[in-house]
This record gives C-alpha cells, structure tokens and sequence, in this order.
C-alpha cells in the first residue's frame, strides 16, 4: 500500500495533545515527517514534560498510523519536550550570568519546603535547563544530605582575577549551603547580621556561571533572612510550600503577604501543597486526606494565585532524601510525574509573570512594619 504525508496527518488528527486540548496536526505539534517505502519517522513536540505523556503520544501516533493505514509500516517517534523560553527579568544588583532567581518559602517549618525545592531544582534539569540552588535556611541547611553532598567542600577558584567559591554540584545541579561551612554537630548561633553577610557572600562571591534558574531555599517564617534576600537581589518570584491543615496554611497565608506587601512586591507564583493526601501501596487509587482536603486549592484561590502542585505523603520521598536520591529523579514513578507537573505549572505562571509584569528590582526598606532592618 502507498501512502503519502497528508495520510499521516490525517491519521494524526485524531490525536490529542497532552494537556493542550487540540489535536497534534492543529497544535503544530509534528515538526517532521520523513516516509521511506514502508519506514515512517516522525518528530513530534509537546509541552507536557512527564515521562507519562510523552510514551502515551508515541504509543498513540504508532497506534493511529497502524489502524488507519497499514499495520505494516515501521514507524518510529521521536518525541521532544518543548522547554519554555525564559526571559531575563533581573534588574538591580544582579548576579551575572543567572536569568531568574525564584525563592521556594514556607510559613513554617516540618511541611517539606526543602524537599519540594530539591525536586523541583531536579525536575528542572530533566527538562534540560541550567539550575543553581542556594540553600539560604542558615541556621537549619538541609541541602547537601538531600544532594548527598554533605562532605564535600566548595573550592577557590580564580574569575578575572577575582577569587570565588566554586558551588558543588550534583544531580545537574549546582549548590551552595551553610552546612558545606560549619560543623554539623554544632548549632549556628548567629545574629542576623552574620547570617545576612554569610548569605551575601554565598550569592556573590560564587561562581554560578550560567543559570536559567537559581533556586533559593529559604528558612521557615518571615524574617532576617527573607528580608536580606529581597534587599540583595531582585527576586523573579516565590512558591509558597504549606501542607493542607489549618495551622500550616494560616503561616502559608502570612508568606504570601509578606512577598505581597507594597514595599516587597515579589510575585507570588503559587503554593504548592505538600503532603496533600496518602495512598496505601496495596490500594493505590485510593487517597486518604490525613492533613485535610483541598487546603491548598481553597486557599490558593482566596489569595488570586495558583495551585501548582499536590504532592502525596509517600515514604520514598523521604527516603530518597535521606540518601540524597531526589525522588524526581525516579524514572516512570509518579512521584516524579508530580513533581514534573508542578515544575510545569510553575513555569507557566513564571511565562505569564515575565509577559504581564515589569522586571523586578531590588527592595530598599528602612523599615518594615515597626522593625528597624
């Protein structure tokens, strides 16, 4: 049987693509088709970066051209996510050669900020961009046990005659923490002035490179460091970690506020609910809301911003990060569909931030709700 393009595109107007509500041919999601006597090769892009949409659109554009065209045809699908471009939105005292700085905060501490940064740094770089972490929780660094770094040492090293630290990287990511700095077995007794100056010369005085994203993992509450944070550098936006019970979303609420207020004026992205239901492994269909049920959405909805991510209570999750295996990186897990998907959803409310917003700037308090800074 011959066959030509246009019954390929025909066969292929029949399938969806992932999350995008339109069909492959009307999404200009076939970017190539090459036909060799029986041989098929097609390219196709999607947005979805799950490993999950993209086996579905392969076995599904291999599925329509066997059943409306000649089961015979070696087809082959080369399946490629399309990564959003991110424009450079920092303005102020910039930090060469990173495009996007995105503070991950919480109200308060125990609802697995940490971890949701980690994973999210992680399902970054599976989508193929340059990522950085600065882990700014001083008195409680966590990030070189979750990377499994914790005995490594960041090195001098010489940028135009200048010595800096040279971040250690891991999983793709680049990373610095206190805890690369101070002995484990000793608790940080800092003033906040130490600890904004420690925090200065980790964001300065280190070689970065070039990042699409800085990450930067900020300690439980609203404090010192927050506020060091936006006076240091212009913070592109902020996710917001919370767990779905009463008491965690109400210190979630003062987060978002605190990023809201006049004089901060930081984009909040969205909130990303951690912990938000439990499946047992013998009933995995089932949830069982433990913290509560849609804490999050209801109050991602009171407070105009997104939902980006409902993250279930696994015990993988945990355990990938006591041996610095981010659970993301698990291949065709749904964990890591959960954390891609709520990466996915942070870029897109990043996309529409840097399309309706001005560039951020840096922010100059003399004071703050009574406190001097």
């Amino acid at each position: 049987m011959s066959f030509k393009k246009q019954d390929i595109l025909s066969a292929l107007e029949k399938i969806t693509a992932p999350g995008e509500g339109k069909n492959l041919v009307e999404s200009n999601s076939i970017t190539n088709i090459v036909i060799f006597n029986k041989e098929v090769i097609i390219d196709v892009t999607i947005k979805n970066p799950s490993l999950q949409a993209k086996k579905k659109t392969e076995v599904e554009v291999m599925k329509a051209i066997h059943d409306q065209i000649d089961q015979k045809i070696d087809v082959k699908v080369n399946v490629k996510v399309e990564i959003p471009q991110i424009s450079n939105t920092i303005k102020g005292n910039e930090i060469p050669g990173v495009k996007n700085i995105i503070a991950i905060a919480s109200g308060k501490g125990g609802v697995g900020k940490s971890t949701v940064a980690t994973n999210i740094a992680v399902s970054l770089v599976k989508m193929g961009f340059s990522v950085g972490v600065l882990d700014a929780d001083v008195y409680g660094p966590s990030m070189p046990i979750m990377f499994g770094v914790e005995k490594e040492r960041p090195l001098s090293v010489d940028v135009d005659g200048k010595s800096k630290m040279q971040p250690i990287e891991n999983h793709g990511v680049k990373m610095l923490s206190l805890g690369f700095f101070t002995d484990p077995n000793q608790a940080v007794i800092w003033r906040g002035a130490m600890a904004s100056k420690a925090l200065n010369q980790m964001i300065f005085d280190a070689n970065w490179g070039e990042l699409d994203f800085l990450l930067v993992d900020l300690p439980p509450g609203t404090g010192d460091i927050h506020l060091s944070m936006v006076q240091a550098v212009p913070i592109t936006g902020a996710v917001i970690v919370s767990t779905p019970q009463n008491i965690a979303l109400a210190d979630a609420k003062r987060g978002v506020a605190m990023f809201q207020q006049e004089n901060i004026s930081v984009p909040v992205l969205g909130i990303v609910e951690n912990m938000s239901y439990f499946s047992p492994e013998e009933l995995p269909e089932n949830k069982y809301y433990i913290f509560g049920k849609d804490g999050a959405k209801n109050l991602a909805n009171d407070l105009d911003t997104a939902l980006l991510g409902e993250i279930p209570l696994v015990q993988s999750i945990r355990e990938s990060g006591d041996v610095g295996y981010p659970a993301a990186l698990q291949e065709n897990s749904k964990i890591a569909e959960a954390f891609a998907q709520t990466t996915k959803n942070m870029l897109s409310q990043l996309v529409k931030r840097n399309e309706n917003l001005p560039p951020t700037e840096i922010v100059r308090i003399t004071t703050m709700s009574g406190c001097s800074t």
